[in-house]
Formats: C-alpha cells, structure tokens, sequence
C-alpha cells in the first residue's frame, strides 16, 4: 500500500530530527575528548614540574614549615613577577618556615614561564574547563572561577603538600575551633545601631565595663570566679601567669608578639560557660592605657569633663 505524501514529510523530519540530535551528540563528545586530552597533556607537564622541584627542595628537612605563602595567578605575567619579586625581598631569610608556591589558573603560557622561572617557588596549576553554572541570572562568573581556584589551591596545600593541619599544625583546632557553633539567631545589622564599635565610643564603653568587673586577686582567683554571679576582673603579670589562669578556664592560651592572641589593649574577655557574665583578663597596665586612651579622645573632642573608668 503506497504512503501519502504527508507520511513520508514526516518521517523525513523524524530522520532528520534524530540525525540532527545524533550529530550533537557526536560533536559534544569530540569537545569533551579535548578538554580531557588537553587536561591530560597539562597535568602531565604539571606532575613533572613538581617532580623536578618538589617543595622538599625548598625546606629545610631541620625545620618544620609553620605556613604556606600563595600566590594566586591567572594571565598577568607582570604583575606575578612584580609581586613574588617584592615577597622574595623578605621571605628568603624565612623561606623554610614561609615556603612560597605560585598557584596558577588556566593556561597562560607567559605566566608559567615566569613561575617556573624561580627556583625557590612551588608551581601549581589548576585547570578547569568545565562551564560554569551561576546561582542567579546575570552573575559574573569571573568570581565563580575566582572562588573554585582558591578553593582547589587549598585543597593542594591542605593534602598534597601537608598544611591539612593549618598553620599552628592543629594544636589548637580540637580543642578550640572545632567546637565552635555557627550562629542560628536572625539579626537585621541594617536596622541595628552599631555607632557603639566607633572606637573612641567603643573604648569608654570597654573601659568602663573593665573597670567596674569585681576584682579577683590570688592564686585561687579562678576559682573564686566560677562562684561569682557578676562580671569579674583577674589581672595576670606576664606570659606564665595569663597562661596558667586560661588553663583554669580551658580557654585559648597562645601569647603572640608579648600579648595574648585575642587581646584589646591587653585585655581578654569570654563569658563563662553558658552565663552571661563576663570574666576580663587584665594585663597589669591595661588600666592604665584605657584611662590614656580615654582621657586623649576627650581632651580632642575639646571635653575637659574625664570619664572616670
């Protein structure tokens, strides 16, 4: 039985639909087999860059590596070299406690050769051709990129080049970081009045807080605190000292550079456990730079009436 001229119309648009569909397929599995072959090519030149300087070279096998200096790069030879040129001005004295990697996006062959071109530097690359998929309509994907290089150059030091754990080697994340709890109340910072943090503001307010937290004196004053209902001051006298009393309260007890790491004016406040209270860790002239400090932004606002803290 013969066919209509209609039936045959439309098998030739269903042949040529699914040759079409046939066709786009062929063609996006050729694209797929070159970026793959392209990223094989590079990482094989990548894994003999590194093989042929590996960062032992750059260490000192007597001295433990404290953190990674990287330096992220994409397709501007220039200023790569302007600034690894700045950082090697003082980073050679250092380089065995502050090795130096470069961490190069994408393929730009003159920013390559420039990294490769020093000796005391680590190379990275990261290649990605994969397209990028943005949350929301009308995004750059620039950052995009931008965010899944730093990401994979972290990744590399974190693994690879073992700075997994940080750069005071972990000694304190177990017991310290880890656990830390994100926030979980909803605040409007937009309708918040924040002037309070302005710092002439800010340090009459912290100065009068510090002052009027009852004082604790002794070597049991920590333990004296744990019974105290309101906001308690402890003054400690030098390093031993203020890490022998945050041993008592298991709080962060590092000292960098002659002060404890998260200290204002050499104070350190946490509250206790669960409580609102407070308990301030003073240094023993701490008083004293608050009361300057306090007095030198009145007498410049032109206030000859002290705030007594």
């Amino acid at each position: 039985m013969a066919r209509s001229p209609c039936d045959l119309r439309i098998l030739l648009l269903a042949a040529a639909a699914a040759f079409i569909y046939i066709q786009e397929k062929i063609v996006a599995l050729e694209e797929m087999k070159i970026r793959q072959d392209e990223e094989r090519v590079h990482l094989k030149i990548l894994i003999q860059d590194l093989e042929k300087r590996s960062v032992q070279t750059l260490v000192n096998n007597n001295v433990a590596p404290v953190a990674a200096v990287v330096v992220m790069a994409c397709n501007r030879p220039d200023y790569l070299q302007r600034t690894v040129e700045s950082i090697l001005k003082y980073q050679t004295s250092v380089a065995s406690k502050f090795p130096l990697f470069i961490s190069q996006d994408g393929i730009n062959g003159e920013v390559k050769k420039k990294a490769l071109s020093y000796n005391e530097i680590t190379y990275m690359q990261h290649l990605d051709l994969e397209p990028v998929r943005t949350e929301r309509p009308g995004e750059l994907i620039a950052y995009y990129k931008i965010a899944k290089h730093y990401k994979w150059a972290l990744d590399e030091l974190f693994i690879k080049h073992n700075f997994a754990r940080g750069s005071s080697m972990g000694q304190f994340f177990r017991q310290y970081l880890e656990p830390i709890k994100l926030n979980d109340a909803h605040i409007k910072w937009n309708s918040e009045d924040l002037s309070y943090l302005k710092e002439d503001k800010f340090l009459i307010q912290f100065g009068k807080d510090v002052a009027s937290a009852t004082p604790l004196h002794g070597s049991d004053a920590a333990l004296k605190a744990h019974n105290m209902d309101a906001d308690v001051r402890i003054q400690y006298n030098d390093q031993e000292d203020f890490e022998r009393i945050a041993r008592q309260f298991g709080i962060f007890e590092e000292w960098k550079d002659g002060i404890p790491r998260t200290a204002y004016k050499g104070v350190v406040v946490f509250r206790y456990k669960s409580s609102r209270r407070r308990i301030y860790l003073v240094g023993p002239d701490s008083l004293s730079q608050l009361r300057f400090l306090n007095w030198t932004y009145a007498r410049m606002k032109g206030n000859e009436i002290l705030i007594d803290i």
